[in-house]
């Protein structure tokens, strides 16, 4: 326990100040991520699958690399991989909008092939929001 409050005693102050966002994805494999932005160019995330039985839940990893990074627009492809259903390679290419003053908030198009096993072509909507450190105004 001891070693726990000391991790978290010095990751939280730098976390505080990170640029970290959420998202949910609707799709046929419905996922909620959780992504920390490096550079305001670079996006590791860690997806989970949602809608599905927990001995079921597939997990994706993928790092994204903002091609075109407009004040509210961001065109960004990259490559990861995913777990359990489906699983294998994702190549997921998108579209993060935030159209609204408070630009913490926005929409994302993705479409992503997973190429392994099964060959499927994913394509998802849904909701973003960052935590930004800053207002880009």
């Amino acid at each position: 326990m001891k070693q726990i409050t000391a991790i978290l005693f010095f990751i939280a102050p730098s976390m505080a100040f990170a640029q970290f966002g959420v998202a949910y994805h609707q799709s046929n494999l419905p996922f909620v991520g959780i992504n920390y932005e490096i550079g305001e160019k670079i996006r590791p995330e860690v997806r989970i699958g949602t809608d599905s039985f927990i001995e079921d839940i597939s997990f994706e990893a993928v790092v994204t690399y903002d091609i075109l990074n407009k004040q509210n627009f961001e065109l960004y492809a990259g490559v990861g991989v995913r777990t359990e259903d489906f699983g294998g390679i994702v190549i997921p290419v998108g579209v993060n909008i935030y159209p609204f003053t408070f630009e913490n908030f926005g929409f994302h198009i993705e479409l992503a092939p997973i190429l392994g096993d099964s060959q499927v072509l994913r394509g998802s909507w849904g909701i973003r929001y960052r935590f930004l450190k800053e207002s880009t105004n």
